[in-house]
């Protein structure tokens, strides 16, 4: 069963509490998504690093039950 919207953005927020999240469903599939998250956390680290940081909030699910996420990171302005 996919990974819901909602379930994607709490992950995010509990892994990076300060985080400011957008989902947006990329196929109308409940599958593919996109994430934008802005976090004070990201500031210094390159954007893999960033992505690290994201993906971690998914473990073992990142791939399987969260099929796929394109990010877009950055710290706030």
């Amino acid at each position: 069963m996919p990974m819901p919207a909602h379930e994607i953005e709490r992950r995010i927020k509990a892994a990076i509490p300060d985080a400011q999240v957008e989902i947006r469903d990329l196929a109308g599939d409940g599958d593919h998504y996109a994430a934008t998250v802005i976090s004070e956390s990201f500031r210094g680290k390159t954007r893999v690093q960033q992505h690290q940081l994201v993906n971690a909030a998914f473990g073992a699910d990142m791939g399987t039950t969260l099929h796929s996420l394109a990010l877009q990171t950055k710290a706030p302005e």
